[in-house]
Parts: C-alpha cells; sequence; structure tokens
C-alpha cells in the first residue's frame, strides 16, 4: 500500500495494531526516516497507549503499558548483532507478554520467531512511502 502522508502512515499502524494478538513479534524495516517509528506510534494508538512514542534508539528498549496490552518497542541500529542482543537479554522479547516492535531487526534475522510479522516501509521518489506488510492482513 502507499502512504501519501504521516498522517496516513499512523493510520495504517492503527489498523495493523488492532489486529495484534498477544506475543506477536513485528520487524519494522526501512532507511532512517522511512516511517517505522510513525507506524510505531498507530500500534501503540491501537493498543491503548497514551505516552508518546519515540524511537528508542539511545535506550534500545522502550516499554509502554497500554489498556489493551503491554508494547516493547526495540531499536536495534546500534547493535553490532545477535551476540550483542543475547548479552542484554533480548530473546524475552521475542516471545513477549504483550507485542513487540523491532526497528533494525535484519541484526537477529536469524533469531526472529517464525510468525513474525515484517513490515517493509520504502521512500519513494515523490516522498510517498510504499508499505509492504507480510504475516498478518489488514
Amino acid at each position: 500500500m502507499i502512504s501519501e502522508s504521516a498522517g496516513r502512515t499512523q493510520e495504517i499502524g492503527r489498523e495493523l495494531g488492532k489486529r495484534l494478538r498477544k506475543g506477536a513479534v513485528v520487524s519494522l524495516r526501512g532507511s532512517l526516516g522511512a516511517g517505522k517509528t510513525v507506524l510505531a506510534k498507530g500500534i501503540a494508538e491501537a493498543l491503548g497507549i497514551s505516552e508518546a512514542i519515540v524511537s528508542p534508539t539511545f535506550t534500545i528498549v522502550q516499554e509502554y503499558d497500554g489498556e489493551r496490552m503491554r508494547m516493547y518497542h526495540l531499536d536495534l541500529y546500534r547493535l553490532s548483532g545477535e551476540d550483542e542482543f543475547e548479552s542484554m537479554g533480548g530473546e524475552e522479547f521475542l516471545s513477549p507478554d504483550g507485542v513487540t516492535l523491532i526497528e533494525w531487526s535484519e541484526k537477529i534475522e536469524d533469531m526472529l520467531p517464525e510468525d513474525t510479522i515484517y513490515i517493509e516501509l520504502t521512500i519513494n521518489d515523490d516522498l510517498s512511502r510504499e508499505i509492504e506488510i507480510k504475516g498478518i492482513e489488514l
């Protein structure tokens, strides 16, 4: 699908968030500025999270308690790979008691659960975003 604005990207996130179930792991992929965190904001809204959602680039993990369920938002941009992820106890986020969103999940590709939902965001020449979702229907 194509998103022409941040508002539409967030709306797609809300629709996706309504369909997520406890234990879901979502891989958010795309270049810097592609809209991964904007999509995460929409998912958070659907989970009943009222806190401001920011990319956890420096903290690596942000936890949010929602009315519907908890959300873990991971940004692995600064991690070197699977060994560092394991040493920080990252495996616990791969079978969560809520929903886990992982930005830059490519760094732990071989560790992701079989039923991971993959979302690829691509910036088009006209600055719209192409959003490809695999593993769940919208």
